[in-house]
Parts: structure tokens; sequence; C-alpha cells
């Protein structure tokens, strides 16, 4: 199959066959002096997300992202309703939140009980996973340290062309 590769492939094998999916039959036919377990690895730019399981009852989780949520659902339609545009929407059901802006894009917020998240796709960052944090009292993406209320408030100032605060922090004391 392989057969007899030239030294310089045989240095690089790891990196060219690393990310592919390989046989049985083609791991048997690389020569003997390619490691096969350095085949097999996969190597990342960066490394893949630290799970972090939440210490957070199943309770508090389902109060604080509830409760997350309908205050967003307010505060959202009190800013659709400034701006005016009939494009722009907002609609809360099932534990989905999603925010229609035209042509501009769509939000979807919603609840991940199994990991005790909040997940956001956002036209313009992406999807996120958000972890409750006890210390910031806030709903925090691990990977960059930021809260879902900060990065709605400087997305939304932009797409709006006008500052919005949302006001989506202190989420024990807000909602009890």
């Amino acid at each position: 199959m392989l057969g007899r590769l030239p030294s310089r492939l045989v240095r690089q094998s790891p990196r060219l066959i690393g990310n592919a999916a390989l046989s049985t039959i083609a791991l048997r036919s690389l020569p003997r002096h390619v490691h096969r377990a350095s085949v097999l690895s996969r190597r990342f730019a960066t490394p893949p997300p630290q799970v972090k399981h939440s210490e957070m009852s199943t309770e508090l989780y389902e109060r604080y992202s509830e409760a997350t949520l309908d205050y967003l659902l307010e505060v959202l339609e009190e800013e659709m309703e400034q701006v005016g545009d009939p494009q722009y929407e907002v609609e809360y059901s099932s534990g989905v939140l999603t925010l229609k802006l035209g042509d501009k894009g769509t939000y979807v917020i919603n609840k991940q009980p199994p990991n005790k998240q909040i997940w956001l796709s956002s036209p313009f960052s992406g999807p996120k996973r958000y972890d409750y944090s006890e210390e910031q009292d806030d709903w925090i993406y691990v990977r960059d340290g930021q809260s879902l209320g900060d990065l709605l408030n400087q997305e939304l100032s932009i797409v709006l062309e006008r500052e919005v605060r949302l006001g989506l922090q202190k989420i024990s004391r807000k909602f009890w």
C-alpha cells in the first residue's frame, strides 16, 4: 500500500497522516520505523476546552437559568420596541430564546440542563457555552472569561448602532 517511503516523508508522516482516519490495513502497511502511535495522535493548535463539571445543584441551575432567560426576554423586548424595526423580534419558548435581527442575523440562547450551562449562538462571535460562576455571580465563558451579558452588550451595541446595557450581572441578587 504505502510501500517504501522516502525518508523526508517518513519524518513528516505523523503530520501528514495524523489527521486522517486510518484503517487497520493502512496501519499495518506502514514501515516499521514509523511509530504507529505518532500516526494516530492528533495535534491541536489550541488545547481542547477543559471539561468543568458544575457543582451547582440542578434546582439552583434551573432557577438561575430560567430567571436569566426570562429577564433577557423582558429587556430585549424593550430594546426591540425602542428600535422599532419590524424585522427585529424576540421569542422565548421551551428554554430557547431567539433574537431575530433581520439581515444582521439571529441569536439563539438556550438552556443546557445536562451540562448546567447556557449556550449562545451568535451571528458574529459564533457558539459559546456559559457556566455559572459563583465567584463572579454571572454566566461566564471559560475560554475567554467574558460574561454573557458583556458579550451581548458589546455585539448588540454595534448591531443597533447605540449603546445597549442589558443589566445582566449579579445573577443571584437580581432574581432573588
